[in-house]
């Protein structure tokens, strides 16, 4: 029993693991089918490794018996354990450290169990997570954009020897039996029919394939046909959408074509990119692919709730050239067109022009394709941003405003900001509101009708559109002369010692941002006036302006100057001695030497110039294949992390252990697929407007006869009722006004919500003939009740339990914020003007229209959350350098940052804490530097001008004449002995500039240096305001005996000893701050998002500017308990730390602050659902989990799933020892 006790102390249960077991005894023999024997032409067989091994351990068992039958020598006998011990071994793991590896005659290692297990080539991942299919095919891809979107073109050779297995029934016996008869020979035929009992006839060996009568039951494995469902695929698969699911269509010659917008998803481009098709091999795999992976429906992203994919190249030209307000199109053309639409319904639209002849314009022909009642508020891409509140508004003299009603294209011109990828266009709302197969044809219509107007129309680019005229090319030449001047002066001026160094930086970086900034205006600037320069009817220019392919930036590159070349962050380097290259002089820090490229891609770069941008250029490959290997790493570990966690039947999300990682998916419950950004309409007005365009004023009949049809008028006037509903209304509006500034006091208006009630209200106008200037027969009460019964519509959570109505409260919140102001009976009424049918309608549509955007159960939320963070983080930069100029501290961002958040690390790179400051520092400079002081961490050296060691043996007559005079005063009444004083001195001169600005006194310095040595120094200084801040330290000696010969001695390394005392002083004196926080900038916040959003007395919001302090290094605990330092909003960019000061609640909230600032700060944006899920799942255990071996495979899921990840054998062989169950509930 004791024995029992211990092992399970040892965490072993006695029935299952026992320790003497760990000694082997027999070895399992793997089957000959695990080391099959390798048998090549002409020579011997080759055994497997295994073999060899077991052989060994064979050999070397009989040898040891023979030796201790024949009474050998124990030394040989201990040889031979040793030797079988070694061979056993080698044979489980054969790269055990210090050992040698055991090998082949030719020197090569043998590979082991272990080997054989572990790595990305190994079994488990090798062989059981992924591997190599039947039924697949790959070849090079090319463009075909006559195929609809969801089509792939299938060679015919691929489609011959793919085949689907059909079953015969009665219904389709005929037509299996032709294809049978035809055999394998011909397409389309049958490869092989299999029989009820599994036999197989191979149809290109049978002799008399047509004698062979199929029987209802049989298979017939027959080829691949237009119609059949596969799945495409490119690798890398880096989210969903690189696998979808396409339609085939049979093509001759030997590449898969498809539609040019499917590209974008994929990532694919022609230039020779091969991709893989997937044939599924029974009716069910056929229908989920069929309902679930689609192209059609997945559109729209979760992502980033945007569409996927949008119009590009050739198309996307052709429709901005198209709807231009000067195209117009004759008949013989124009019924071409209409020839050429599928979903024509055979009525040619009246033409804008008829006489002298018939016209029709560009615009029209685009309304045509437009599928069903449509609204959409655009932009063209050169849209002026003061337009809108201008008196142009409905104007727009350029003709940038695209305005899409009712399925018509009224104006503005269309381009890739409308049949784009982003958010809310065209596309977008096709998809969202009329179903996915109608915004499927209306992708392949576009493609179809452009393309064969542009084919008449036609468009290139050549060299004519590259060239400018010749006052834009001297007035180029003119701003970089200029500019070179410029960079000359600053030299000069930094050579003369007349450069002030900004805050925050040296003199050297002072001049290189200077510099760096001269060269940049120019290269801006002369590619202003390039662009400028170019007309209207420019092919290069038309690109930009539809989206299509290139940049203002190309443009000025190639027109007017390249611009400065950069490695690292900074200027060309000195590569040589004090040169870059060896054709300029030393120290040349003027433009040319320092890679600025002043000719332009047209004129050619001059050789040096042609050298610095191979340079320049080089990098930028390195980083994109450093890049790969990093992101790709992090996304696999990411979706290991988060592989298993998924939408339950119950609505909460959780892992395969089941435990709860969220009580809603994403907070709200929602699919990020149908939701869109909205604005809430009572966030920003003021008091007095929020009043007038929310509050409906019963008591003004005048206004309410605008407003309401007679009926409605009499129906409310001297109601009682009416009078206390509209009151409650009101009261509920004002106190949703109060929580939405709680939630969000930054006033950012914009949210992620289902149902874009601004447009389905448009919807609603125009299916309803909505008249705005006509009195509405809508009852405000009806409104009002009407709100309230769909608000208890919406559910997220069911249940009457307290937990249950809190979270379904929490849930709901926003949307219900937003449909009750939003829906609310004066605007209802004022600015909708809906009629009573029009409401209905809307109410019913926005119930459905939610129910649709509740999450799927069984949605693997873990690894599109996973995908969703790793996708964007392979656009990212690798390193993303400081950009010149700026003179604040120096934050980790892109890749190496990402991967410090999901390490946990304990050590971030750069460690920083942004301080905001409350009360009077706030707004005062001088309080705020006060503190800056209090935290900044100052040495002595920091504020040494200079220090010196003097031998000085009389104090009262000091060798240094300066001094003798404020000496003197101090002996005057010394209040130590002298005596004791030694000869040595250290005098240390200290830099007035530096102490005022450090706020620093010679009294507290000295009082530091008291603390830190005591009685042993004896110190004398000036006064603070002396001509020069001066300290003298003697060491004092203890006993008042002078007259030793030791004394003597031991006085004479007094010397040595201050030496020492000097060093660590200057080095190691703190004198003021926190020892942590090396240096500490100060500056008043320049966006909004840093500054204080005050609410002020009319209820508006506005920011106010106030001084904030970044650090470098963090003291967190220590920071915020300093005085006027604002303890609510500063915050530490260190994880670990916050933890540890601020617990699991506010890490989880800092993680997704500075995950979501990683990946914003590029540009791409995630939606907040995903974020929150890798926050909770790394958060959820009350520790932080860290994305890395140390976290995932330290959750209690079992062996298996913990082996697929990393640590494969180590983690097998420790569930061996310990005898472990895996229940196997994972997703492996």
């Amino acid at each position: 029993m004791e024995e029992a006790h211990q092992r399970r102390y040892a965490g072993m249960d006695p029935r299952y693991a026992r320790p003497d077991w760990m000694i082997a005894q027999v070895i399992p023999v793997p089957p000959l089918a695990v080391r099959p024997a390798v048998v090549t032409f002409g020579s011997a067989r080759n055994q497997d490794d295994l073999t060899h091994k077991l052989s060994d351990v064979v050999k070397t068992n009989n040898q040891l018996k023979r030796n201790e039958a024949n009474g050998a020598a124990a030394h040989v006998l201990a040889e031979d354990v040793k030797l079988l011990q070694y061979h056993v071994a080698t044979l489980i793991d054969n790269s055990i450290p210090g050992l040698p590896a055991a090998t082949q005659k030719g020197g090569r290692p043998l590979k082991s169990i272990k080997q054989r297990l572990k790595g990305k080539e190994g079994r488990i991942r090798g062989n059981l997570m992924g591997k190599r299919v039947d039924f697949s095919a790959r070849t090079v891809i090319t463009p075909d954009p006559n195929l609809p979107i969801d089509t792939v073109g299938v060679p015919r050779t691929i489609a011959q020897n793919m085949t689907f297995p059909e079953i015969v029934t009665p219904f389709n016996i005929d037509k299996l039996q032709e294809l049978v008869n035809r055999g394998d020979s011909q397409y389309p035929g049958a490869k092989y029919i299999i029989r009820e009992n599994g036999a197989r006839v191979d149809l290109r060996y049978h002799p008399r394939a047509a004698d062979l009568h199929l029987q209802p039951g049989y298979r017939v494995e027959r080829h691949m046909k237009d119609g059949d469902i596969i799945v495409f695929n490119r690798q890398p698969t880096l989210h969903k959408m690189s696998m979808m699911g396409h339609k085939v269509k049979i093509l001759p010659w030997s590449t898969f074509r498809l539609n040019l917008s499917v590209t974008t998803p994929y990532n694919a481009d022609f230039d020779g990119d091969e991709m893989n098709l997937h044939l599924p091999q029974s009716l069910e795999t056929k229908a989920e692919v069929s309902e679930i992976a689609m192209v059609p429906r997945q559109l729209i992203t979760p992502q980033a709730n945007k569409p996927v994919m949008g119009i590009v190249q050739d198309t996307l030209t052709a429709v901005r050239m198209m709807t231009k307000r000067d195209v117009f199109i004759e008949l013989p053309r124009m019924m071409d067109l209409l020839m050429q639409m599928p979903n024509w319904d055979g009525k040619v639209p009246q033409p804008a022009i008829l006489k002298p002849k018939p016209l029709w314009t560009g615009k029209q022909v685009f309304t045509l394709i437009i599928p069903g009642n449509v609204n959409v508020l655009r932009t063209h891409s050169t849209h002026p941003d003061d337009e809108d509140n201008g008196p142009y508004k409905w104007i727009s003299p350029g003709d940038t405003k695209v305005i899409i009603e009712h399925g018509e294209l009224l104006s503005g011109i269309i381009c890739s900001r409308t049949i784009g990828r982003s958010a809310g266009n065209l596309l977008h709302v096709v998809t969202l509101e009329l179903g996915w197969e109608v915004a499927a044809h209306f992708y392949s219509h576009i493609q179809t009708v452009v393309n064969a107007w542009l084919l008449a129309e036609g468009h290139t680019i050549g060299i004519g559109d590259t060239i400018a005229d010749q006052a834009t090319y001297r007035d180029i030449q003119e701003t970089i002369r200029k500019a070179k001047l410029d960079v000359v002066e600053v030299i000069e001026k930094a050579h003369n010692d007349e450069l002030e160094p900004t805050p925050g930086n040296t003199l050297r970086q002072t001049f290189e941002n200077m510099v760096n900034r001269i060269l940049n205006d120019a290269r801006d600037r002369t590619g202003g006036s390039a662009q400028r320069s170019l007309s209207e009817y420019n092919n290069f220019k038309a690109m930009v302006v539809a989206g299509s392919k290139g940049s203002k930036i190309n443009i000025s590159q190639v027109i007017a100057c390249v611009g400065q070349q950069n490695v690292e962050g900074k200027r060309i380097p000195f590569g040589f001695r004090h040169r870059t290259l060896p054709h300029f002089i030393k120290d040349d820090y003027g433009p040319e030497s320092k890679g600025f490229v002043e000719n332009s891609y047209l004129a050619g770069l001059t050789p040096s110039e042609f050298f610095f941008h191979a340079m320049g250029g080089r990098e930028g490959l390195i980083d994109t294949a450093v890049k790969t290997a990093e992101t790709g790493y992090i996304q696999r570990r990411l979706i290991k992390a988060m592989e298993s966690v998924m939408v339950n039947y119950d609505g909460t999300v959780r892992n395969s252990l089941g435990q709860l990682v969220q009580l809603r998916y994403g907070e709200d419950g929602l699919d990020g697929m149908w939701v869109e950004n909205q604005s809430m309409p009572s966030m920003k007005p003021t008091n007095a407007l929020f009043e007038k365009d929310f509050k409906l004023d019963l008591s003004d009949e005048k206004s309410l006869r605008k407003l309401y049809t007679e009926n409605v008028v009499r129906e409310l006037q001297g109601s009682a009722e009416a009078l206390k509903e509209v009151e409650a209304e009101w009261a509920q509006l004002e106190e949703d006004r109060r929580l939405l500034r709680k939630i969000f006091p930054k006033g950012d208006a914009k949210i992620v919500l289902p149902c874009n009630l601004q447009r389905m209200i448009w919807n609603a106008q125009k299916i309803f003939r909505v008249e705005l200037r006509k009195p509405t027969d809508l009852n405000p009460l009806r409104v009002i009740e009407g709100v309230k019964e769909l608000s208890k519509k919406l559910v997220i959570v069911s249940g009457e339990d307290r937990i249950s109505k809190q979270a379904q409260y929490n849930a709901t919140l926003l949307m219900n914020i937003l449909l009750r102001s939003t829906l609310c009976a004066k605007r209802m009424a004022e600015k909708h003007r809906l009629n009573s049918e029009g409401f209905e309608w809307l109410i019913g549509e926005i119930e459905s229209r939610f129910k649709q955007a509740i999450v799927q159960p069984g949605e693997m939320v873990g690894a599109i959350a996973a995908q969703s963070l790793g996708e964007p983080a392979t656009q990212m930069t690798l390193n993303t350098f400081h950009y010149a100029g700026v003179s604040a501290k120096n934050v980790t961002l892109g890749v190496p940052r990402l991967k410090e958040i999901i390490n946990v690390s304990k050590k971030p790179k750069t460690p920083s804490l942004t301080v905001f400051l409350q009360g009077t520092a706030a707004k005062d400079a001088e309080k705020a530097k006060d503190v800056l002081c209090k935290l900044e961490h100052t040495t002595l050296r920091k504020v040494t001008a200079n220090t010196a060691i003097y031998y000085d043996p009389d104090p009262k007559n000091t060798i240094i004449e300066e001094d003798q005079e404020w000496v003197n005063i101090f002996y005057e009444m010394p209040d130590f002995d002298p005596s004791r004083c030694s000869p040595w001195l250290l005098r240390i001169e200290l830099d007035r500039r530096r102490m005022t600005d450090k706020k620093l006194t010679m009294e507290a310095i000295a009082d530091k240096i008291h603390q830190g040595f005591g009685d042993d120094l004896n110190v004398i200084y000036t006064d603070d305001n002396a001509e020069k801040l001066v300290f003298r330290l003697r060491i004092t000696n203890q006993e008042g005996d002078k007259g030793n010969e030791d004394e003597q001695v031991e006085r004479m390394e007094d010397d040595v000893f201050l030496r020492c005392i000097e060093t660590n002083m200057l080095s190691d004196l703190t004198l003021q701050g926190i020892e942590a926080i090396t240096k500490v900038y100060m500056h008043k916040p320049t966006t909004d998002d840093k500054k204080r959003v005050v609410i002020t007395p009319d209820g508006g919001f506005k920011a106010i500017p106030e001084w904030l302090l970044e650090t470098d290094g963090t003291a967190l605990a220590k920071v915020l308990s300093e005085q006027n330092v604002d303890p609510i909003r500063t915050t530490s960019n260190d994880i670990c730390e916050i933890f540890e000061v601020l617990g699991i609640e506010a890490v989880r909230k800092a993680i997704e602050r500075e995950m979501n600032h990683v990946i914003s700060f590029d540009g791409s944006y995630v939606n907040y659902r995903h974020l929150a899920l890798l926050c909770d799942v790394m958060t959820a255990k009350g520790h932080l989990m860290a994305i890395t071996r140390h976290g995932i495979n330290r959750q209690e899921v079992g062996a298996l799933m913990r082996c697929s990840f990393e640590e494969t054998v180590d983690i097998l062989m420790e569930a061996a020892v310990h005898a472990e169950q895996d229940p196997v509930k994972g997703n492996l």
